[in-house]
């Protein structure tokens, strides 16, 4: 294997293309319902596909492909934190150099940082890697040129764009003609106590609970009983809200002000205890970093398959990405009016902090996407404490060098602890995603340093990428508390949950009104679940509660969970119908096949979805930039003038219909995979 195409200019050109499409896709995505999905799957499926049409194409050079592109299901996740400065009134838009500096710096520097852990976390560790082992089997399957892998490799693709096709056509019909509901939920009260039955219809959802699976599925319905069927009714009926008072804003009122922080608490705790599990780990990978970096064995020495990036190209490349942050870092303090000593004193403090995070960070965000996947990894968590603890130490500072004296000091510190904090979420993301794609390489005997560039590269391309999309969402529909002009459709605003979350945490530390009660019963929550979950792993009990899922169902309104626990529903309705006709001998292989094709199906919706998501954001832009509405395509009206006051019925009826078909059609074609 020592002469096949790896690091190709046609992959890398392929890789950039596939990066651009489903960065576009994530950033839409993660600030409609606050989830990304991984592209690596996809993304091996359409390198295959395509590169098959060219000779000598290889696995290791579709495994180029899939790496370089798997930086857009990752790195797309720093729009958990950058739209809280348009929320905040700081920033106006995204202007392209700072936000792509900060994305493509943090990320390299994910990439170095989880070098050091390939070793120890990959090729020693017990971890599962599911999508890196899943990702490395598409591979294996696709290079063997025999009719059957041909056949199969062609399938793939057709149930990617099946998917596809479904979801973009749905979203149409919802976002695009709104001839359609998006979802739906009915609210009632037992006493003054308020209760919702709430679904969603996305497909995008519904196919993330797929890939997270019964158990976090599980997970996420506790927690959202713990948030709507315990604390919102307990809340609500203590608190004084007009008769006449609409049950949805009040029930959304009270999460928004207190649940949420329960959730962010659970989520932290959860995150915390996950770096303190690791802490072993991160030890050896920095033992073995060292060991490199003074060791005298000649390169050629080392076999193909072991060599990383060499020491002084990592040392290289860091070195650069830190001068890069500190001009950032610069450029955006500068513009706050304090003086250069000061200045320059929160530059040192802010890439410092990032650095030193950032690395710290990266062994958990590895290990989490080793035991459950790069799709389900809750990046939000580690988010959630970096942006906690930058704000208390900015606080020091800023009460020590009288920087919070100044008229629109908290707002710039507020500004400086997002920013810093997209910086470590940056380097979380990647490590999150590299170690996966190491995974997949070491399976597939690629060459690690290769696939390291190829990150790299897939870094650079997505960051250039974020900022021109971020802009063209904001403009179309506006984030919560951010809207761009005052006469804009609030139903389609995007949430941006995480951002939101951030937002109000940094906010509320600096003008000390934080809700500490709520998020201090969310880490003793947390920590109840934590001790539960040991015990259930003791008694090797099949069933464990992840807290990090329960923390997220908390944290989410039902109408986004909703479809996740039906998507982790159908996971365990088809491995169910697989086992019953299948015998104990073939009932692995038999269901690897069908999770192969629902995993691709699943892939397809997602990506359908969300492209049409940003498509329609065009035509929005384009639409209100020309004087028209921002609803251009929605044939809303007529259909009202058709049905009437009964438009409102049919409309959610008609959702309802559709998903429910989708989901049928969803199981019978995954369970299609099943050998005669």
């Amino acid at each position: 294997m020592d002469n096949l195409r790896e690091l190709t200019l046609r992959g890398i050109l392929l890789g950039a293309i596939i990066t651009v499409i489903f960065t576009a896709s994530n950033v839409y995505l993660g600030l409609k319902v606050g989830l990304t999905f991984s592209s690596a799957i996809p993304a091996a499926v359409i390198s295959m596909a395509i590169l098959r049409f060219f000779s000598g194409a290889t696995i290791l050079e579709n495994n180029m492909v899939q790496t370089q592109a798997s930086a857009a299901g990752t790195l797309s996740s720093i729009i958990f934190v950058l739209p809280g400065l348009l929320m905040i009134g700081y920033w106006h838009s995204f202007p392209f150099w700072s936000t792509m500096a900060i994305c493509a710096a943090g990320g390299m520097l994910g990439v170095l940082f989880s070098i050091p852990l390939r070793h120890v976390m990959v090729v020693k560790s017990t971890l599962p890697y599911p999508e890196g082992v899943a990702a490395a089997e598409i591979l294996k399957a696709g290079s063997e040129s025999t009719e059957e892998s041909e056949k199969s490799n062609s399938g793939g693709l057709k149930d990617i764009l099946f998917g596809g096709t479904i979801a973009a056509t749905i979203s149409v019909l919802t976002n695009g003609l709104r001839a359609i509901s998006d979802g739906t939920a009915y609210w009632f009260t037992q006493g003054k106590s308020i209760f919702q039955l709430p679904m969603g219809f996305s497909l995008a959802l519904l196919s993330a609970g797929y890939l997270i699976g019964i158990v976090s599925g599980i997970a996420i319905l506790i927690g959202n009983v713990i948030a709507w069927g315990v604390a919102i009714p307990i809340l609500s009926a203590s608190t004084d809200y007009p008769e006449t008072a609409s049950l949805p804003s009040v029930a959304m009122g009270l999460w928004a002000s207190d649940i949420r922080f329960i959730g962010a608490g659970t989520l932290a705790i959860a995150a915390i205890w996950t770096l303190i599990t690791l802490f072993k780990p991160m030890l050896e990978g920095l033992k073995i970093s060292l060991r490199a970096l003074r060791s005298d064995v000649v390169a050629s020495e080392i076999p193909r398959t072991e060599k990383d990036m060499s020491p002084k190209s990592m040392l290289l490349v860091m070195v650069s990405m830190l001068a890069i942050l500190v001009v950032t870092f610069y450029s955006f303090i500068s513009d706050s009016g304090l003086s250069a000593g000061v200045a320059w004193s929160l530059v040192a403090c802010s890439v410092i902090f990032a650095f030193i995070i950032g690395f710290l960070v990266a062994a958990a965000c590895g290990y989490m996407a080793g035991l459950v996947g790069s799709s389900a990894s809750p990046i939000s968590g580690i988010g959630i404490i970096a942006v906690t603890v930058i704000s208390l130490v900015l606080l020091g500072l800023g009460e020590a060098n009288g920087m919070l004296a100044e008229a629109n000091g908290s707002q710039f510190a507020t500004a400086l602890a997002l920013f810093t904090t997209s910086a470590v979420l940056a380097i979380a993301t990647i490590s999150n995603d590299n170690l996966q794609d190491l995974k997949t390489g070491y399976l597939v005997k690629a060459t690690p340093w290769r696939q390291q560039v190829a990150l790299l590269i897939g870094c650079v391309v997505g960051a250039a990428v974020i900022a021109p999309v971020l802009d063209i969402l904001y403009n179309a529909y506006g984030f919560t508390g951010a809207m761009p002009r005052p006469d804009m459709d609030p139903a389609q605003v995007l949430a941006a949950p995480q951002a939101t979350l951030m937002t109000t945490i940094a906010k509320g530390i600096f003008s000390h009104k934080l809700e500490w009660t709520m998020i201090i019963i969310g880490l003793v929550l947390g920590a109840v679940i934590i001790v539960i979950d040991l015990l259930l792993g003791k008694a090797n009990c099949k069933f464990r509660i992840p807290a990090l899922a329960v923390g997220m169902g908390i944290y989410l309104p039902p109408v986004i969970t909703s479809p996740l626990i039906i998507g982790a529903l159908l996971s365990w309705i088809i491995k169910r119908a697989v086992a019953k006709r299948s015998s104990e001998a073939n009932f692995k292989d038999n269901f690897k096949q069908v999770d192969r094709r629902a995993a691709l199906i699943a892939s397809g919706l997602i990506v359908g979805e969300s492209l049409v998501g940003v498509l329609m954001a065009v035509v929005i832009v384009i639409s209100i930039s020309s004087g028209g509405s921002d609803a251009p395509l929605s044939i809303a009206p007529w259909l009202t003038s058709v049905f009437g006051e009964n438009f409102g019925m049919v409309h959610e009826i008609a959702g309802l219909a559709i998903f429910i078909t989708i989901c049928i059609t969803f199981c019978r074609r995954a369970l299609s995979a099943l050998k005669k």
